[in-house]
């Protein structure tokens, strides 16, 4: 069945005596695209992580279509860590296409896939050199590569404009509505808060592990008068 909706609903995670997350609500539709916002340790990457299964989490659940989220739905879904998920001394279209054998293509599919890709981001003269000697910025381009490469129903971005500069950031933009636009559903985090308002509608606000706000931007600024929320980035 294709993507519909992913629903986070009511997670909660404690690491000891830290809470990371208290009560974290997030829904992503197909073709929709969320900004999820709030300040640094509110819960954006441990609830990124206990979508991909990365973590398990204390109560709540996720749902793929209502459905809680198997191993054959992760396959489904592309993730951009914030924190460098690559191997450095491995060859830039070697591993683009390796993880992409990982999520399930075969080799042939993958070679092309990771080709096809590479040129998108606009690092196919690169393909062939080790992911170290890149610079952030493009290291970034290759994560963004790995996410998409078996071209997933929904992808799962932490502060994907990271070392990105101007071109790229815009590259990124380009890529993001081009695959919300084939039905693709994306969720991604940032504090760049101007790119957010030109990319979504929808946001959602996370503070202290708890979702405080939910909705479009213009519902959001309309109940700005009557509803105050302190979140400082």
């Amino acid at each position: 069945m294709a993507f519909e909706q992913l629903a986070v609903e009511h997670l909660a995670k404690n690491y000891g005596d830290v809470a990371a997350l208290v009560d974290c609500d997030l829904t992503v539709a197909a073709g929709q695209m969320v900004g999820f916002l709030g300040p640094n340790g509110a819960g954006k990457t441990t609830t990124m992580r206990a979508v991909l299964g990365v973590i398990t989490i204390d109560s709540g659940a996720v749902l793929w279509n209502g459905r809680p989220l198997s191993p054959d739905h992760r396959k489904r879904i592309g993730y951009l860590p914030q924190e460098r998920g690559l191997y450095p001394r491995m060859k830039v279209h070697e591993q683009v296409a390796y993880f992409g054998r990982l999520a399930g293509l075969d080799r042939s599919v993958a070679a092309e896939r990771a080709t096809r890709w590479l040129e998108r981001v606009e690092l196919a003269d690169r393909r062939d050199s080790l992911v170290q000697e890149l610079s952030v910025g493009n290291q970034q381009r290759v994560q963004l590569a790995v996410a998409l490469v078996h071209e997933p129903e929904l992808l799962v971005l932490d502060e994907p404009f990271a070392g990105l500069d101007p071109v790229g950031v815009a590259s990124m933009q380009e890529i993001l509505r081009d695959r919300a636009e084939a039905g693709a559903g994306v969720v991604f985090s940032s504090h760049q808060l101007d790119l957010v308002q030109d990319l979504c509608r929808d946001v959602t606000i996370i503070a202290a592990g708890t979702t405080v706000a939910t909705g479009t931007v213009e519902d959001l600024r309309a109940e700005a008068p009557s509803r105050h929320c302190t979140v400082v980035f």
